[in-house]
């Protein structure tokens, strides 16, 4: 697990785990700029540290492990902030708590993984898809067949990303089978694929999507769409596809946890993030879109026209589905034979 923390010194080190005027957030990695965190410090007095992960299922088994109690917000994917929810692992609030809640926008406001939003706010949207390096293959990159049967330029040279909801999610898509089957046959069938397939892979990689395409290590691969925008932004010459399969949309949410030891802080933190300058400086870090009204002042030129952001009219998406428990047993043993 890595660890930041933003503002240090011994005697800060030396404090009580959970002294007044702290927040404990658990955050994907390289997701919110260090800039946002330090004013959110300066303007409340509230220490914040961040514990960072590189999937959804691994925050998860973090939490399940022990950390539950130890973080305040954790910042999840639409499908697993309702498998926090439902099992019991978030806490409430009400729209009152938030001066800013009136701030989200209102396609967000009501979803179906927290309906009427009582226990996350929105932070980040984004899609899922692939990017391949133009300079190693110009062939068409309307399949996510370029991942999954890939031409024999890119074999050997793919990098996927190390999160099995979606990966998985993906190769359903591509097969034609419905998210959460429970058709025997077709999880066979989606096994055998994943495993042919994995052969002309190069590597998993969550945190090192965006770096492998960059240093030429990998010439496609598996991708958010924020990191191929950063790629692009430090000179790789990736497009990013959208394929006639569809690709993944996600919303990731900052859910206040329970047993949150500082909650009002959490909240703070919260609200903080729905102000609409606030949210831009995340987009314009990450190079997604925020579920935020009123971000466009504040968004930079290169953000509003990027091509990550701005997909065809034609452009296919889907959430992941969060699969029942004895469904999901299916599709971790997948998981399981994929990685060994």
């Amino acid at each position: 697990m890595k660890r930041l923390i933003l503002t240090a010194s011994l005697m800060a080190l030396a404090a009580p785990a959970f002294a007044e005027g702290e927040l404990k957030v658990y955050h994907w990695f390289e997701y919110i700029p260090p800039e946002l965190v330090q004013k959110f410090e300066a303007e409340t007095g509230i220490k914040v540290t961040i514990d960072t992960y590189d999937s959804n299922e691994a925050m998860l088994a973090s939490l399940k492990a022990g950390k539950l109690g130890q973080y305040d917000v954790t910042v999840p994917g639409d499908y697993m902030v309702k498998i926090l929810i439902d099992e019991g692992m978030a806490d409430t609030f009400t729209p009152e708590e938030l001066p800013n809640f009136g701030n989200i926008q209102e396609q967000w406001r009501d979803v179906p993984f927290d309906p009427g939003r009582t226990h996350s706010v929105p932070y980040q949207w984004g899609s899922t898809s692939f990017a391949v390096n133009r300079d190693v293959y110009k062939g068409p990159i309307d399949s996510l067949s370029v991942i999954f049967d890939p031409p024999e330029e890119l074999k050997g040279k793919i990098n996927v990303i190390d999160t099995p909801g979606e990966l998985l999610t993906l190769a359903s898509f591509y097969m034609g089978i419905p998210q959460c089957t429970k058709d025997r046959d077709q999880l066979k069938a989606l096994m055998d694929m994943l495993l042919t397939a994995k052969a002309d892979w190069a590597s998993f990689g969550s945190d090192t999507a965006k770096d492998v395409l960059v240093s030429g290590d990998a010439a496609a691969g598996m991708i958010w769409n924020g990191f191929s925008a950063k790629a692009r932004a430090e000179g790789a010459n990736v497009e990013y596809a959208y394929p006639k399969e569809g690709a993944i949309v996600w919303m990731d949410s900052v859910v206040l946890l329970k047993d949150a030891p500082n909650r009002e802080n959490a909240l703070k933190f919260m609200n903080f993030l729905l102000d609409p300058e606030n949210a831009a400086a995340v987009t314009n870090y990450a190079a997604y879109t925020a579920g935020v009204s009123g971000t466009e002042p504040f968004l930079t030129e290169e953000i509003k026209n990027s091509p990550e952001n701005n997909p065809p009219a034609d452009a296919k998406f889907e959430f992941v589905q969060a699969c029942d428990e004895e469904t999901q047993k299916l599709y971790d043993a997948i998981w399981t034979n994929l990685k060994k």
